[in-house]
């Protein structure tokens, strides 16, 4: 395996992956194994193209296509578009596409249009939040279980309200709940984390407001500002992050300057929690269009 420049540039999560090119099949095994302690991987100045982000990304599995109700980028399906004009403002904390049954393993990020101030991505380290808890809140989370869907407001932009509007239709086309651990045991490491976000509306067997209450609890540890990453995005940069054990963030806080990146996902596998158990699905389907994990 080859080796692997790596600086830690968050307390608990992240590092910059200096003097190696993401282009370079040999470095693969390092760089993973650099995410799987890190969580969120930096390369600055990457300089991909479409089509090298693609082949980065596939790397680490089959690759989903950009969304299973949003549509990609023309011409490249894989490919998501994250434009700030368009009203995709993901100022909410998520995992990516947690309302299916199987959520992206790893996300890239890719910055093509940077605006001058804000615009930053937050990453937060589930797995650090866990270990956070008191041990009989951690006791008490292991056995919770939580309803994910699309059908909320994921995206609420201060501009472009028409835009965002639309963008919602789109995006609770097709309407999921999914029933996920609350607490999901990493394939990989072995490690416990958080999976919950904003997708996460409801425990399972609790109403309303005692779900939101039990929530907002557990959420406050993944958010708390020693978890967090903030990634101040130069054109050309491109992250790389743990869909299974991270959460993130994109303060809409850059007014009307353009932001636009591209997403590429890497497929994953059905979600675990502490007894073993899988998730399953509540309503919509298990979105084999998008995800080649759903087979």
């Amino acid at each position: 395996m080859s080796s692997l420049d790596v600086h830690r540039i968050g307390g608990r999560i992240g590092a910059e992956v200096v003097g190696a090119d993401p282009r370079d099949p040999s470095v693969f095994e390092a760089v993973n194994a650099a995410l799987l302690e890190h969580k969120a991987l930096v390369f600055r100045g990457a300089d991909l193209d479409d089509e090298e982000q693609i082949d980065f990304a596939s790397r680490f599995g089959a690759l989903t296509t950009a969304h299973p109700t949003v549509p990609s980028v023309e011409g490249q399906p894989n490919i998501l578009p994250v434009d700030g004009e368009e009203g995709i403002r993901s100022n909410q904390w998520h995992t990516d596409v947690t309302f299916v049954r199987t959520p992206p393993k790893v996300s890239t990020l890719r910055a093509l249009v940077v605006p001058p101030y804000g615009g930053n991505t937050l990453i937060a380290n589930s797995a650090a939040a866990y270990r956070d808890l008191p041990a009989e809140l951690r006791e008490f989370a292991d056995r919770l279980w939580a309803v994910h869907t699309n059908d909320y407001d994921y995206a609420l932009p201060r501009v472009n309200p028409e835009k965002a509007a639309e963008y919602r239709q789109v995006f609770v086309s097709t309407r999921y709940r999914t029933g996920h651990p609350v607490v999901r045991v990493h394939p990989e490491t072995g490690e416990r984390g958080l999976f919950i976000g904003g997708f996460a509306q409801r425990v399972v067997g609790l109403n309303g407001s005692e779900s939101r209450d039990i929530l907002r609890i557990l959420q406050a540890y993944v958010t708390r500002p020693e978890n967090i990453l903030r990634v101040v995005w130069n054109p050309g940069d491109l992250v790389v992050f743990d869909n299974r054990i991270t959460q993130h963030y994109a303060p809409d806080d850059y007014g009307d300057q353009p932001r636009r990146l591209h997403r590429v996902t890497v497929a994953g596998n059905t979600p675990v929690g502490v007894d073993g158990k899988e998730s399953y699905v509540i309503e919509g389907d298990e979105a084999r269009h998008y995800t080649p994990a759903a087979a």
